[in-house]
């Protein structure tokens, strides 16, 4: 289990509670984003411990792939893992699957893409999804910009779970501070983003042509159930189970809590609370705001303390 040393970005939607919850040294300016495990070009994380400490996980997944994380056929590390402070709305957005990503990118992944949130004032909302029939009444309301009459709303708090595969319009409302977990991507296509100027005042990017031709019309919602198993210690909640990617929420509560030997790579974000994590002779801390990789066969882990984390997973295919 190795720590990762996470990349700030600054968004024109961002705050500062990041600092406030997490304890981040953050940079000046509306920090939006908390890049916590990423592989991706404009935000690398790299371990800070461990025999590869100093390595980013793209160039561990090129020379060490089947000793680190399992037998894959990827070519590229599949998952990347943010924790998101929204001030104001953002966008109105869409993203490509992997097929569309391939074909109207050159990149190696789509984004499907899911939603723990871990803060919320009264009121919060979020979008996801619509009541289109046809991609001529989406150009017509990107047009009109009647987005308020073809949108779904959602209402959310904490502890709430949303998946947005891609082809699913949504934008995250104001007053949230969440763990999203996604395909490693960073590919948005804007259909609507509020008449907002950039900093040197100019309309921020839109990509209709795009974003019309890869969202899911109709519109269908994703239907999952979580499962809960109740364990010595503690609960384990299998929240998602995707083909992108598995979640699961695990909530220790005493000693010893088992997080079992695994035979791929997992991540691992604690996101409340703190705890001890002991394994053959050597113990560590974790707690709330870090974020680890855990290389596969690494052997069984056992958790004591009052803790949430929340871990990830790929499975080869």
């Amino acid at each position: 289990m190795y720590k990762l040393e996470p990349v700030f970005k600054e968004r024109i939607w961002g705050g500062r509670r990041l600092e406030e919850l997490f304890q981040y040294d953050l940079p000046v300016g509306k920090i939006g984003e908390c890049w916590a495990v990423s592989a991706h070009p404009s935000g690398l994380t790299r371990l800070i411990e461990g025999p590869n400490r100093g390595q980013t996980l793209d160039v561990l997944w090129a020379s060490q792939r089947l000793e680190l994380f399992g037998s894959y056929a990827l070519d590229s590390f599949p998952l990347h893992v943010k924790l998101l402070d929204s001030s104001s709305y953002l966008s109105i957005q869409v993203h490509p699957n992997d097929e569309e990503a391939r074909r109207l990118e050159n990149e190696p992944y789509g984004k499907s893409e899911c939603w723990y949130v871990l803060e919320a004032d009264e009121g919060a909302e979020v979008i996801v999804g619509h009541t289109l029939t046809c991609p001529e009444e989406l150009k017509q309301c990107a047009q009109t910009k009647d987005w308020d009459n073809c949108l779904r709303h959602i209402p959310v708090k904490r502890g709430d779970f949303l998946y947005i595969p891609s082809g699913t319009i949504h934008a995250l409302g104001p007053g949230i501070v969440l763990l999203e977990i996604q395909q490693m991507s960073d590919r948005t296509y804007r259909l609507y983003d509020y008449d907002r100027l950039d900093e040197q005042g100019n309309p921020r990017e839109l990509h209709l042509e795009k974003a019309i031709a890869v969202t899911t019309i109709p519109d269908e919602p994703a239907i999952f159930e979580p499962v809960e198993e109740v364990m010595p210690s503690g609960i384990k909640t299998t929240l998602l189970e995707a083909p992108s990617f598995t979640i699961v929420r695990h909530h220790v509560t005493g000693a010893d809590y088992l997080l079992k030997n695994h035979e791929v790579f997992r991540l691992l974000s604690v996101v409340d609370g703190e705890a001890v994590v002991r394994q053959d002779e050597t113990s560590r801390t974790i707690k709330k705001g870090e974020h680890f990789f855990i290389p596969r066969v690494s052997g069984d882990f056992f958790i004591t303390g009052e803790v949430e984390f929340v871990t990830s997973e790929v499975f080869p295919r």
